[in-house]
């Protein structure tokens, strides 16, 4: 069976972070996505460009920008990552591509959306988390707010939740809706995904401030330890009787696991116990309820057995997921910046003196 998303056409405008994972996260599950590039340009990591049709156009020419307009004519989707106004005043704004394409769905990821008093301001994931209120709770007491590495506010709360706008929005255009602008702010997105914490926060049940939470690093049953050999061990035993396997692993009393008062001296004494053996060790040393669990690397983890066996890595980078078992998605295929320009020129009606002509001008690589 083809893939989910085949038939599916999207162009994508050549960015970094947020928009190339949307992208890639569609080609993935078999959507044809054009990638345009400037003539030259490089593609970021590579892993976020696999499975595209990259080809390299100018932009800031006339002949670039009506290429760009021919492919969005016959696009069922559009992804561009620039600050409000830059498609504008090339002249591939939404409402000038809409109207040669009603059906056309247009998603824009920004970091603080198309609106608002900061819509043009620089800025950047620790940005737009620390505006969202997320990075507050992240890190240890005593310290300054540790940034996740760019995970939350590009790719879980950036282009995560626009892949999810994409694909809600082509589902409406298909049960007859007109395209439309998908606003993906990365600010906006980072704060749904703390919808649990807020809950917490409406029951009277969250503190501000680092490991202030149970799901944060207060409960010793749910944080990192440092074993003997310099190694980390994950423990998220929260449910009672996983308690007790850990508990018991311990040498520990499973009672008053929830007496959040003792929490500080328990965790000291889980630390110091921790401390005894080697990550290894320990693993070996728990049932599996404890839910005690290795700390690895991205080597590690590429080896680990659990891994290896789902394939969750593949060719040095994460595989496609979900998982569909009808229509499955195709192995993940390398894509070097323009190098399908030729083809998707000629199918758009260009003739091999025409793309001769344009490559001469440096509208196209």
């Amino acid at each position: 069976m083809p893939a989910t998303l085949a038939g599916i056409r999207i162009v994508e405008f050549g960015g970094i972070g947020p928009g190339p994972f949307a992208a890639m996260m569609l080609a993935d599950h078999g959507a044809e996505v054009i990638r345009i590039e400037r003539p030259g340009a490089s593609f970021g990591p590579h892993a976020l460009a696999r499975s595209r049709k990259a080809i390299g156009v100018e932009l800031k020419s006339p002949q670039g920008v009506e290429i760009a307009r021919a492919l969005c004519r016959d696009a069922d989707g559009l992804i561009e990552g620039f600050r409000p106004g830059v498609m504008e005043r090339l002249g591939l704004g939404p409402d000038t591509l809409l109207a040669g394409n009603p059906r056309l769905v247009y998603g824009r990821m920004t970091g603080w959306g198309q609106d608002g008093p900061l819509a043009q301001a620089p800025g950047h994931d620790i940005n737009y988390i620390a505006v969202a209120g997320l990075l507050d709770g992240i890190g240890t007491p005593g310290a300054p707010p540790v940034a996740p590495v760019n995970y939350v506010g590009d790719f879980g709360g950036g282009g995560m939740l626009l892949a999810f706008g994409m694909v809600s929005a082509l589902l409406a255009v298909k049960r007859g809706a007109p395209g439309q602008v998908v606003d993906a702010a990365m600010t906006e997105g980072a704060a749904l995904l703390a919808s649990m914490s807020w809950g917490f926060k409406a029951a009277g049940m969250w503190h501000d401030g680092p490991a202030a939470n149970l799901l944060s690093g207060a409960a010793p049953f749910y944080r990192t330890y440092a074993c003997a050999d310099g190694r980390h061990v994950a423990v998220g035993a929260i449910e009672p009787q996983f308690y007790a396997a850990l508990a018991a692993g311990l040498g520990e009393d499973p009672d008053g696991q929830m007496d959040s008062a003792a929490w500080p001296m328990r965790a000291e004494r889980f630390a110091a116990r921790f401390a005894t053996r080697t990550r290894d060790a320990w693993l070996t040393h728990f049932a599996p309820e404890a839910c005690v669990s290795p700390v690895l690397t991205f080597d590690e983890a590429a080896t680990h057995s659990h891994n290896t066996a789902r394939g969750t890595f593949a060719d040095g980078a994460p595989a496609p997921a979900p998982r569909f078992t009808a229509t499955p998605a195709a192995p993940p295929q390398p894509s070097q910046p323009g190098e399908w320009t030729d083809r998707v020129l000629a199918d758009l009606g260009y003739d091999e003196p025409q793309i001769a002509a344009l490559r001469a001008a440096g509208t196209i690589g």
